[in-house]
């Protein structure tokens, strides 16, 4: 009598026992690829029950916000549309898709996961589940000065603080409406920091950081600036092919003197050159807080695909002037200016900078952190005073508005030599003693586009509305 009862409490037991382990299976070690299963409707039916948090710019300025969609659920909606629909980006759980701020922070906004427990059988408290408000970087004033500068033109305006790695401006055109993220005709491209662009003359920052902070150059060495000159067998010219006799690196850059840097990046060598990009950020993802796959790595590429910096397919003479196989977002232009107006230190840029909960406490700050130290502060400053002389007298002159005290550097790209198409730049920041705004600027296929003449007032004109804001 005793064995059978015991025989049947074992049986009792591994049943019991297996029930635990399905049970957890399912609850615990299962639970993500259930609640990511497209046969499961309950993550989707769960989450237009909750009312996701704010998304607000820097003044408070309200982004995204949900509304009452009746039945106890919630949609959202975007009350600045087309001016911050690229960063912010939207969700959208009917269809399962979402991009930008909203998707990256969605574990804030949509509130902190719950335990496996309440996943299944709901929160505990049974109350209506809130997201946490996000606030960010981003400054309305100064991205709609941005979008009003680039109207009827392709192109971007990247702003930073320095110090901090806040990203003020972030906008490109075209851009979209993320009430209506796939109306006919709208685009989602994200020039600023999806576009594939040849730099031009604005790498020759990268080429003399490379050649001041290895000790191979001050910025009075001299180099002759004679053209043509031929680099890896084939002529190169500077603009006008003008011809000079022996210059400094400082007049160099001042004069954008093609011949000069490709001789300088030549000497540097292309060890050190690639060590001086990836310090700058170059053949690694943006360390910005967008979905990785919303975003481009800059470097030299072939065939769609990134080379390594110290390819033997390179022509490192060109891609010392910014040109050969060099393709560069706006976003990581703006990283260059932004180390060399921080003495040499890049900060991570990011657009967040804290989540708050329904009752106001702060339950996450998005600190600013340290990227890369990328050149001493000595170096940093021969740099600023050396694009001080760009734009007070070389070729962005256009930038030297009264009272701004800018420096900078201009880039002129040649896309298309038979229409005469350019991609003009400009990167810079201000005021040059103690920089606060550091900037880039790129417009798309300008005809006989000049940096100087169409990028560099763009540029100077948001530097000094968000120093004038207190940025």
């Amino acid at each position: 009598m005793n064995s059978s009862i015991t025989r049947l409490f074992a049986v009792i037991m591994v049943l019991f026992a297996l029930l635990i382990v399905w049970t957890s299976r399912w609850t615990v070690f299962d639970a993500s690829a259930l609640q990511h299963n497209p046969l499961n409707k309950l993550s989707f039916y769960a989450s237009l029950k909750i009312k996701r948090g704010r998304i607000l710019a820097d003044d408070g300025e309200v982004l995204a916000k949900s509304l009452p969609a009746g039945g106890g659920t919630w949609k959202r909606t975007y009350p600045a549309g087309s001016l911050f629909a690229q960063s912010v980006g939207y969700d959208i759980p009917r269809f399962g898709s979402s991009a930008g701020l909203e998707q990256f922070h969605s574990p804030w906004l949509s509130g902190h996961p719950q335990s496996s427990l309440s996943s299944v059988f709901g929160p505990l408290g049974g109350g209506q589940k809130v997201g946490d408000d996000l606030e960010t970087t981003l400054n309305p004033k100064a991205q709609a000065l941005a979008r009003s500068l680039l109207a009827g033109r392709a192109g971007s305006v990247v702003a930073l603080v320095p110090q901090t790695g806040a990203v003020k401006v972030l906008y490109s055109n075209p851009s979209y409406n993320d009430n209506q993220p796939d109306a006919h005709g709208s685009s989602q491209f994200f020039r600023a920091v999806q576009g594939e662009y040849p730099p031009g003359s604005t790498f020759k920052v990268v080429t003399a950081t490379a050649a001041l902070n290895s000790g191979k150059y001050t910025p009075n060495s001299t180099i002759v600036g004679k053209s043509p000159l031929t680099v890896s067998g084939v002529p190169l010219e500077n603009d006008n092919n003008t011809s000079y006799g022996p210059v400094s690196l400082t007049q160099a850059l001042t004069d954008s003197i093609n011949t000069v840097f490709a001789q300088v990046g030549q000497n540097v060598g292309i060890q050190t050159m690639a060590e001086y990009m990836k310090r700058f950020g170059f053949y690694s993802p943006p360390p910005l807080d967008l979905p990785a796959d919303e975003m481009l790595s800059s470097g030299e590429r072939y065939n769609g695909k990134l080379l390594s910096p110290t390819s033997g397919l390179i022509d490192l003479g060109r891609m010392s002037i910014g040109q050969d196989k060099l393709t560069v977002t706006p976003l990581q232009m703006a990283m260059v200016a932004s180390a060399v107006a921080d003495n040499g230190t890049l900060m991570a840029p990011r657009l967040a900078t804290r989540a708050v909960n329904v009752d106001g406490q702060t339950v996450k700050r998005f600190s600013p952190r340290v990227y890369r130290h990328v050149m001493k502060a000595a170096t940093a400053l021969e740099l600023r005073q050396m694009m001080t002389n760009v734009v007070e007298e070389g070729t962005g002159t256009a930038a030297n508005l009264q009272g701004l005290n800018a420096a900078g550097k201009t880039g002129t790209a040649t896309i298309n030599v038979a229409q005469n198409l350019d991609d003009a730049w400009f990167i810079g920041l201000a005021p040059v003693a103690h920089p606060k705004i550091a900037v880039a600027v790129e417009l798309d296929s300008i005809v006989n586009g000049y940096g100087g003449t169409y990028a560099a007032p763009i540029a100077a004109q948001v530097m000094k509305l968000l120093i004038s804001e207190g940025q």
